[in-house]
């Protein structure tokens, strides 16, 4: 289960572009949340505050919880506006949660014992992490910040799936009741030669 998250913000009313470019010039972000049963709210947010908690995953994984005058409201993050070359969070979107309803939320994945494993010891052995997170659905109450991958087992030739994660208990992954077309590999093991001597087989494009 992740932790919460609690951020401070202040609600603000529904205004122009002119308005939300000056409080980015005074240093806060204009941002939105909705769903549930309530009407959308404006609100702002601290931009250095957010500039440091979004260089963690939990940011995006995790349940935030903003407290507005000493009520707090639930959310994970759903959109983040970043300026194309400024370090500047342009806008933030946040959707309510609902503790008894299950939600959708994409969460990286942590890779470990590869270093250690029978193709991670091997020099001509290339490990490729193909994702680097995944889609679940549980309840609010089970969302993990991460989910761990044990490569310990890994040998070359070897390909893991996503129907391979060992997931914590009350999370699932929709992609696989979807049928094994979507049972997509996550990690995949080959000897680095084997590139080279298949192209040197392949016959030449005429």
């Amino acid at each position: 289960m992740s932790k919460t998250h609690e951020i401070k913000v202040t609600k603000r009313e529904l205004q122009r572009k002119g308005a939300s470019r000056r409080l980015r010039h005074a240093g806060v972000i204009p941002a939105i949340v909705y769903g549930g049963n309530a009407e959308p709210v404006a609100i702002s947010l601290d931009h250095n505050e957010i500039w440091l908690a979004q260089q963690n995953e939990w940011f995006y994984s995790s349940i935030l919880a903003l407290n507005l005058d000493g009520q707090v409201q639930k959310v994970l993050l759903r959109d983040l506006q970043r300026h194309p070359y400024k370090q500047l969070i342009m806008h933030l979107d946040f959707q309510r949660v609902n503790e008894n309803e299950a939600l959708t939320a994409s969460v990286p994945l942590h890779f470990i014992n590869e270093d250690t494993s029978p193709a991670g010891k091997a020099a001509d052995v290339v490990v490729t992490h193909e994702l680097k997170e995944v889609t679940i659905t549980c309840l609010p109450k089970d969302l993990p910040e991460s989910i761990e991958v044990d490569l310990a087992e890994l040998n070359a030739g070897d390909i893991v799936y996503l129907s391979n994660i060992k997931l914590p208990k009350g999370v699932e992954i929709p992609a696989l009741a979807l049928g094994k077309d979507h049972d997509d590999a996550i990690v995949t093991a080959k000897h680095g030669k084997e590139d080279v001597a298949d192209a040197e087989e392949a016959p030449a494009a005429e």
